[in-house]
C-alpha cells in the first residue's frame, strides 16, 4: 500500500487539495462497490494514501461517505439557464438539474438504505439534509429574481412554499423513481401547478 508520506515531495498533497482527493476517492469507491463493501482501507488504496490519513479527518467510514456525497454534490453544480421567460427558465432548469442529478440521487438513496441510517444513528431527515443539502436541487432564486426584474412576478407577494414547490416535486420524483422526470411531468408541474398559483397571488 502506498502511503501519503511515501509519495515524492513534488506530488505530495496537502490541505484542501488532499481532502478533495480523499473525498473524490470515497465517492468513486462508493459508486463502484456500494456502501456495504466500501471500507476505509479500500478508499485509502484508491486514494494512494494510508488509512491513518483518513482517520485523522473522519472518525469512521460513515462520516467519510457523508462528506464524500456532500463534496460530490458541491463539485458538480448545475448551470442556471436564462431563456428570457420565467416558464422557459423553470422548465430548462428543472430538466437540466434532474438529468444531472439523477445518478447522484440514485447513489445517495441506495447508500441511505444500505446501512448508513443504522450505522450513523441519524434519522432519515438528517441523512437527507446531509447528503442532499438544504436545497437538493439547485434553487431558483436567481431565476426568480430575473423574472421579478422583468416584471413577470412580484416576489414580495409569492409565498416561499410556492417558489419551492417545483423543486420539491422534482426532488420527490427523483428520490422515488431514481430517474429524471419525463418532460411532460416537468411541464405539468410548471404549467398546471406552479404558474396558476403564481397568477393567483398577482
Amino acid at each position: 500500500m502506498v502511503t501519503e508520506s511515501a509519495e515524492p515531495a513534488r506530488r505530495r498533497r496537502h490541505g484542501k487539495q488532499l481532502e478533495a482527493a480523499l473525498l473524490t476517492a470515497g465517492w468513486d469507491e462508493l459508486v463502484e462497490v456500494g456502501y456495504g463493501r466500501l471500507t476505509m482501507e479500500s478508499i485509502a488504496v484508491r486514494a494512494r494514501t494510508s488509512e491513518a490519513v483518513l482517520y485523522r479527518r473522519w472518525a469512521n467510514k460513515d462520516r467519510l461517505v457523508l462528506a464524500a456525497i456532500e463534496h460530490h454534490r458541491g463539485a458538480h453544480p448545475v448551470a442556471q439557464p436564462d431563456t428570457g421567460t420565467l416558464r422557459g427558465d423553470l422548465i430548462a432548469q428543472l430538466t437540466a438539474a434532474s438529468e444531472a442529478l439523477a445518478a447522484f440521487f440514485a447513489i445517495a438513496v441506495a447508500t441511505a438504505f444500505s446501512g448508513l441510517l443504522a450505522d450513523t444513528g441519524l434519522t432519515p431527515a438528517q441523512v437527507r439534509d446531509q447528503v442532499m443539502g438544504d436545497q437538493p436541487l439547485p434553487h431558483g432564486r436567481a431565476l426568480y429574481q430575473r423574472a421579478h426584474h422583468r416584471g413577470e412576478i412580484d416576489l414580495a407577494r409569492i409565498p416561499t412554499a410556492v417558489l419551492d414547490m417545483p423543486f420539491d416535486l422534482v426532488r420527490h420524483d427523483l428520490v422515488m423513481g431514481l430517474e429524471p422526470p419525463k418532460p411532460e411531468r416537468i411541464e405539468a408541474i410548471v404549467d398546471e401547478l406552479f404558474l396558476p398559483l403564481v397568477r393567483a397571488t398577482a
